[in-house]
């Protein structure tokens, strides 16, 4: 039987990738999104892969999706926490609509997504929840306070909720990704990415989405039992934690 996974902000970015890749591996996918129809129905088209539309910062709007999704889909075993956005401003000018948004969507959407799936989990006796964080969650990043409080609060929520799930067959892990050749990355202009990102990895080049698809194929994976409450860093060597 094909694993059902969802994939919250699964239609564009690094969501794609992550939401083609378990579909090629054979995964029943549902890949959520909260605003971009247009986008959303032509990924839907050309991938074959089922989008369901809800704003991950409410919890009503999530347990009422999450239950659509497991009537047409069946019981979801894989979770990837990967919806975010971003409202960059130093604190001293941030407004509290760009606080409270930022905070809503990046971190209160792990328990809206999670709750509603984990009882299911704990009975089967298996769970995959992977959480998209950030290297900024790791170690901060100006005009960021609010970003970097909501990706660091997620590695919190990863570790605790691990340590009360691994005795019932659920891994909970993190993924931290750099920078990666997404649309939001590329909106910044050349000339800033050559000067000012590229020299301070290590690497020496952005990463990949597909890249940190594949992190999430291995540990969605039954190879990657035991490992749970883990951070995968994967950011070309920028910041070793």
């Amino acid at each position: 039987m094909a694993r059902v996974a969802v994939v919250s902000g699964g239609s564009r970015g690094i969501g794609a990738a992550i939401s083609k890749a378990l579909h090629e591996k054979g995964y029943k996918v549902a890949a959520t999104y909260a605003g971009n129809d247009e986008a959303a129905n032509a990924f839907s088209r050309e991938t074959g892969i089922a989008v369901f539309k809800w704003d991950v910062s409410d919890y009503e709007a999530c347990a009422a999706g999450l239950k659509q999704v497991e009537e047409a889909l069946g019981p979801v075993e894989v979770l990837v926490n990967n919806a975010g956005i971003t409202k960059d401003v130093p604190l001293h000018k941030m407004k509290p609509e760009q606080w409270y948004a930022v905070i809503n969507t990046n971190l209160n959407s792990l328990y809206n997504m999670t709750r509603p799936l984990i009882e299911g989990m704990r009975e089967r006796g298996f769970g995959r929840i992977i959480n998209i964080s950030s290297i900024n969650g790791q170690k901060g990043q100006f005009g960021q306070t609010n970003y970097c409080a909501a990706k660091s609060g997620d590695i919190g929520f990863t570790k605790a909720l691990a340590q009360e799930s691994a005795a019932k067959g659920i891994t909970v892990n993190i993924i931290a990704p750099g920078y990666v050749a997404t649309d939001m990355v590329k909106a910044v202009p050349e000339e800033v990415i050559r000067t000012k990102v590229l020299p301070h990895i290590p690497a020496g080049r952005l990463g990949e989405p597909e890249e940190i698809a594949r992190c999430v194929l291995f540990l969605a994976s039954d190879d990657a039992g035991y490992i749970t409450g883990a951070t995968l860093s994967v950011n070309g060597g920028q910041h070793m934690h």
